[in-house]
């Protein structure tokens, strides 16, 4: 009798940080990055943990766990997201700040990168115990944080009303004579709170720039092209809004109420209201109801992860048909996942460029709360399609002279800028 066949291993399962590290040490090696720089930038500069206390609305009293990763600040001010999320853990918050660092240095902003978080489901508290925690929280990090230091904005679980609260906390905890000059401390506030026209779309229309400028160089038509969209929050809602006006047609969408999946096309506002209500996908009348596999499964000439990281994985690169990848979400894909489909052909816009919107649009706030200007929204997208357009073409340029993929070129951009600070400037003393 023939002896069975033994079962592949299965694919090694590697932790958010460890890919960042490997998509780092990528792009370390095609441009012979100095071992000591790349020692320097293979960890944070600051890991900071807080524990705090919160009433809550019952009286009560519970500790809440808090994080502020600053990775590098060479290039200017520490620069991040705050995330409010039952999952946020050091080892992913040690990974989106490093991608901070890339992103900033890829678009040449002057920031380098940080990201934070609180340990807890905002979906299960008042707004009331939303106000205390945010209060606290900032309170926590005290000098840790400042607008010519550490500069938070909104991520995952957290809107323009959180980053009113911090800046408020941090006003009050300041000198009065120089309150207003500390509006810019968080970035990504409410426009009436010196937040910038155009900020709460950025990410997703810095995305759709993105899309704009890989279907120019490939001569793709978007009218008619069809794409998934997994995470329907801030990023993947607005994207979906404006891909509808370039004719790009909506055929299924995953969040973390279900999948849906119409191929005659979802309309992005319908769904938006509806979302907005119900608060989630599922259920729609518009769309059909999928299991995870046919979402992932489902032919579409582009797809868009703007969810949660790691998500695009050995067990489901192998279901997808697409020609193009665009990261909505920060590190959605894994080291297995991206192998597979590049080796299928796909491309990738990584997430250090297609999700660099949002933090462009917050350059350009906190410029504005230093200048005391109001900026148009026409001016504030006419800027944010240049910079995305220029970081793109830096991409493809780099990607054509090393003979490699967009990921590693977009990281050896920013690591050669980085680098040749150091250089400059030695390190101390």
């Amino acid at each position: 009798m023939a002896e069975k066949p033994k079962p592949k291993p299965a694919a090694a399962k590697h932790s958010v940080f460890e890919v960042a590290q490997h998509q780092l040490y990528r792009g370390a090696e095609v441009i012979q990055l100095d071992p000591s720089v790349r020692t320097i930038l293979s960890q944070p500069k600051n890991e900071l943990i807080v524990n705090f206390p919160v009433r809550m609305d019952n009286g009560e009293y519970r500790l809440f766990k808090g994080y502020r990763i600053q990775h590098n600040n060479l290039m200017g001010p520490y620069k991040g997201g705050i995330r409010y999320h039952h999952e946020v853990s050091l080892d992913e918050v040690k990974a989106l700040a490093s991608w901070m660092t890339w992103k900033c240095a890829l678009l040449e902003i002057p920031f380098g990168g940080a990201k934070g978080g609180i340990k807890f489901d905002p979906r299960d508290h008042s707004q009331a115990e939303l106000e205390r925690i945010t209060r606290r929280f900032t309170h926590a990090l005290g000098s840790n944080i400042g607008p010519d230091y550490d500069i938070p904005a909104p991520d995952m679980g957290t809107n323009s009303q959180t980053m009113v609260w911090m800046m408020d906390t941090y006003m009050n905890s300041t000198l009065q004579s120089n309150k207003n000059a500390m509006r810019g401390v968080v970035t990504g506030k409410s426009v009436t709170s010196g937040g910038s026209l155009g900020r709460e779309k950025a990410t997703g229309q810095g995305l759709v720039f993105a899309i704009e400028n890989w279907a120019e160089e490939t001569g793709f038509n978007l009218d008619g092209a069809t794409y998934s969209l997994q995470g329907f929050g801030n990023v993947g809602s607005f994207a979906a809004r404006i891909l509808s006006r370039h004719g790009a047609v909506l055929v299924s969408v995953q969040d973390h109420t279900g999948a849906i999946r119409n191929s005659e096309g979802i309309h992005p506002k319908r769904l938006v209201n509806y979302v907005a209500k119900n608060g989630g996908v599922a259920g729609y009348p518009g769309a059909e109801a999928v299991d995870r596999d046919a979402f992932f499964g489902t032919p579409v000439d582009i797809f868009i992860p703007a969810a949660l990281q790691m998500q695009i994985t050995a067990e489901t690169a192998p279901l997808m048909s697409t020609k193009l990848v665009v990261e909505g979400a920060n590190g959605p894909t894994d080291l297995e996942g991206e192998r597979i489909l590049l080796e299928k052909g796909v491309t990738f816009l990584p997430d250090i460029l297609a999700n660099a919107g949002g933090v462009t649009v917050s350059y350009f706030e906190w410029l504005q709360n230093r200048r005391a200007e109001q900026w148009s929204e026409d001016d504030v997208d006419a800027r944010l399609r240049a910079m995305m357009q220029r970081a793109y073409n830096t991409m493809r340029r780099i990607r054509i002279e090393k003979s490699t993929d967009n990921r590693t070129a977009c990281y050896a951009h920013a690591l050669n800028r980085i680098q040749a600070v150091y250089h400059e400037r030695g390190i101390f003393p």
